[in-house]
């Protein structure tokens, strides 16, 4: 991919979460633009408008109104407009048979959010890194849970 700016989609209903999105987007050395939406119902529409550009990356949260993360994930998988989009999932709550379900679901990476800011903005950077290279493919399941430990190990092996 390698693009001179990547073009993020984040999807959560929780204003707060996207003030502490933003900011960590800001605060790294990765040229982003970023577009929020805050449902489900909102995100399917943007992604489904023809003249729609899709973004390089959706950050999905599970929990939003009108149609939840796993909804849309399941839309996005099953149409060939869509299904190639890297989907990264990031939510507050970690269960392994969901983490599972999303795997097999096709989401590209699974961050559980921490409520520090500096923890959450390594795990976004290491998250774009990952998603700037290519080619874009889902990882080995045990890869797809991004940890902060993957995060820290990835600003000691790698400069940005």
């Amino acid at each position: 991919m390698k693009e001179e700016q990547l073009n993020i989609l984040l999807a959560d209903d929780d204003k707060d979460d996207c003030t502490f999105f933003i900011d960590a987007l800001e605060s790294i050395p990765i040229s982003t633009n970023i577009t929020t939406v805050h449902d489900g119902e909102e995100l399917m529409e943007l992604l489904n408008t023809e003249s729609t550009k899709l973004p390089h990356v959706l950050f999905l949260d599970l929990n939003m109104p009108r149609k939840n993360g796993f909804e849309c994930l399941y839309q996005i998988k099953q149409d060939k407009k869509l299904n190639k989009l890297p989907v990264v999932i990031f939510s507050t709550s970690f269960e392994q048979e969901v983490v599972n379900l999303l795997y097999n679901n096709g989401a590209q990476y699974f961050i559980r959010k921490p409520s520090e800011f500096e923890l959450f903005r390594k795990i976004i950077q290491h998250t774009l890194t990952l998603i700037n290279q290519e080619p874009v493919s889902q990882p080995a399941k045990e890869h797809f849970v991004i940890t902060i430990e993957d995060s820290l190990s990835n600003q000691n092996a790698v400069k940005l």
